[in-house]
């Protein structure tokens, strides 16, 4: 591929970005790579705590695209190891450590969905296994006489938990100091990561300098963005998370229900939409633009269109979906006059007849179109009876013996 000159990778590489820690270190490697033609290696670390990429990782993983479409070369790596360790970045405790079976269930969907944005030809894909696996005692110990306990405690969960009181192990201490191996081991010259990555990012370049490597240039491609409930950070631990291999329709409904307040951090850090024309619109037809663009970058154009049109004939016209799933309940739920309790009804739907019960108080369920009012109503029951839970997920009902 055609390299860019310098002024036109430094306007693409650091569109949108947070902060660039520090920047003219950015611009002699990149003024080094054009001389000598030898690309950048940039890394970004993924752990893989749950089988799905959300969008708000897709951002960082946007940028690590925009340094391979500058000609250099990403190297992402799937923190297998960390993982058994687990990162307690923005947590008031140890994160769960996670076991070899779990690790490997997780990271084999990071690569698929990953390369719905990576340019495969240029991506290098290592597990930090690799090198921390085999690490010895006496290595180790090397690697902890790098760092000291008084700039470990800088850290902002780390302080606040040491004054509170609350147990820190060492274990955790040596995460950071794991995540900036990774940096040593693949020879980083950038590392991209979120607001809540900083620390790691910044040890990272301090463990590269005492191991005598040229130190990396931290990239924080995006802050700390909110998720569907506007208040925590989005992630699939919270439930509040937008997958980048869910359907269309659930993308661009999910999006739909975001807090106006959250619409232009989303445009600006999610998309290529252009703010300054975006708000002067209804929030509402701001949200469906942003919609259809983040549907448009993770599936096509043309589902994207679909889903614009199948969110407007349902919530907008009040039509009928064009795509229900079908529930068939057992003939033995109905009572003798041939009627339902609704909890009974829509539990196939949610976790625990609790939930049914919570949802049907919050007023979120609707038969036919009218909400039900009361958990212990008992509603007559028809085949093709339809269902909606929450905001957006619609089920037609039927009896089993009806069942094709």
């Amino acid at each position: 591929m055609k390299v860019p000159p310098l002024e036109e990778q430094l306007r693409l590489i650091k569109r949108r970005a947070v902060d660039i820690i520090p920047e003219s270190d950015l611009v002699k490697k990149l003024e080094r790579a054009l001389r000598t033609q030898k690309p950048l290696r940039v890394k970004l670390g993924v752990d893989p705590t749950s089988p799905d990429i959300h969008i708000a990782i897709g951002v960082v993983l946007q940028k690590l695209r925009d340094f391979q479409d500058c000609g250099h070369t990403a190297v992402l790596i799937v923190g297998d190891f960390t993982a058994r360790i687990g990162d307690p970045s923005g947590r008031s405790a140890q994160r769960k450590m996670l076991s070899q079976a779990e690790i490997e269930a997780n990271m084999r969907h990071y690569k698929e969905q990953a390369l719905k944005i990576l340019d495969p030809s240029r991506l290098e894909f290592r597990y930090n296994s690799e090198w921390l696996e085999h690490m010895n005692f006496a290595k180790l110990l090397e690697l902890a006489s790098r760092y000291t306990v008084a700039a470990m405690l800088e850290r902002d969960d780390f302080a606040q938990r040491y004054q509170s009181g609350t147990p820190i192990s060492i274990v955790e201490f040596l995460y950071p100091l794991a995540q900036a191996y990774d940096s040593v081991a693949i020879q980083a010259d950038v590392e991209l990561g979120g607001e809540d990555q900083r620390f790691n990012l910044l040890v990272g370049r301090a463990i590269q300098e005492r191991c005598g490597q040229e130190p990396q240039v931290c990239f924080i491609a995006a802050p700390v963005l909110e998720g569907l409930d506007g208040v925590k950070k989005m992630s699939k631990s919270f439930g509040n998370y937008v997958g980048v291999t869910e359907p269309p329709n659930e993308i661009f409904g999910k999006l739909m229900s975001i807090p106006d307040a959250l619409i232009e951090r989303y445009v600006t850090f999610m998309t290529d939409l252009d703010w300054e024309k975006l708000k002067e619109l209804h929030p509402k037809e701001q949200k469906q633009k942003l919609a259809h663009a983040i549907v448009k970058r993770y599936h096509s154009e043309a589902a994207a269109d679909a889903a614009l049109e199948e969110f407007e004939r349902v919530f907008a016209r009040k039509e009928r979906p064009a795509e229900v799933q079908k529930v068939y309940l057992d003939k033995r739920v109905l009572k003798p006059n041939g009627t339902v309790w609704v909890v009974e009804l829509i539990a196939p739907l949610t976790k625990s007849r609790s939930e049914a019960k919570r949802l049907i108080e919050q007023g979120a369920v609707e038969l036919d179109g009218v909400k039900i009012a009361q958990d212990d109503q008992d509603v007559l029951f028809r085949d093709g009876l339809l269902i909606k839970v929450g905001k957006h997920r619609f089920a037609e009902f039927y009896l089993k013996e009806h069942s094709p």
